[in-house]
């Protein structure tokens, strides 16, 4: 335990000193908020677009699916933040940085997700939080203290279903060397499809996306139950899929660092 915590703390220092590096170039730094808040409003926009063509998809009116977009969006932006340096794995990999993570007497996964921070993500979490906000108001949603706990633990819950799936995927590079385009596949999945009620997919697509891969859980299900449209025991186990996820990406990172060859081999 005094191990994870020491992580923990090192890992702070490490995105502390990452944040510090990135607002030396501070216009670069609000510019990539902006493209990331654009590039998410943008996704939403033509949400709004359909919607005043189509006034309901599968009884899910506008405040409603900008309510699920905007707790998707929120998670993801939460999963990211801290894990966006992962991404930069195959490469860390190639230059043979990797190696110099593992003579270092901290976990290497800390390392890499202390190299930098996901600035862009920031302005999706900004677009995210402000459809939350705004949809909550206009959605009817009868808010008490059971439901703001249960839509905070499922964002959270949401986060990690996301970030459990990117850690495994990053974890195959260490042997595979480049998964990105593996990456890019799933994150699509998670954004498109997660963006809309499972329902309008329907049959074998709803089923996949709910108990393959669990794009229903980030999202749908928990806003159906802020939404009164869900009342299941299913929906409390959104925010705890995420704990078990993150826990097996864990084991997979072990697993392929046990078989990481250095890229002289």
């Amino acid at each position: 335990m005094a191990e994870v915590f020491r992580s923990l703390r090192l890992y702070v220092l490490l995105q502390r000193a990452a944040a510090r590096g990135a607002l030396q170039y501070r216009l670069n730094t609000v510019i990539g908020i902006l493209s990331g808040a654009i590039w998410q409003g943008t996704g939403f926009a033509f949400i709004w677009v359909v919607m005043h063509t189509f006034p309901s998809l599968a009884g899910w009116g506008l405040a409603e699916i900008a309510f699920l977009y905007g707790l998707r969006l929120t998670a993801h932006a939460l999963a990211m933040i801290p894990l966006m340096s992962e991404n930069d794995i195959q490469w860390v990999v190639r230059n043979g940085e990797f190696d110099r993570f593992l003579l270092r007497p901290l976990n290497p996964l800390v390392q890499l997700m202390g190299t930098r921070m996901g600035i862009a993500q920031f302005g999706d979490l900004l677009v995210g939080v402000t459809l939350l906000a705004v949809a909550g108001q206009n959605a009817q949603i009868s808010w008490n203290a059971w439901l703001i706990a249960f839509c905070f633990v499922a964002i959270i819950g949401g986060a990690l279903i996301e970030a459990a799936f990117f850690l495994a995927l990053c974890s195959l590079a260490l042997r595979l060397i480049d998964t990105f385009a593996l990456r890019v596949f799933v994150d699509d999945v998670f954004s498109k499809f997660g963006s809309y009620p499972m329902k309008i997919f329907g049959g074998v697509t709803e089923w996949l996306l709910t108990f393959v891969l669990p794009v229903a859980f980030v999202a749908y299900i928990p806003a159906s139950v802020v939404l009164g449209k869900l009342d299941t025991p299913l929906a409390l186990a959104a925010p705890l899929l995420g704990v078990v996820l993150v826990a097996l990406a864990y084991l997979i990172w072990r697993r392929q660092l046990d078989h990481y060859q250095s890229v002289g081999h």
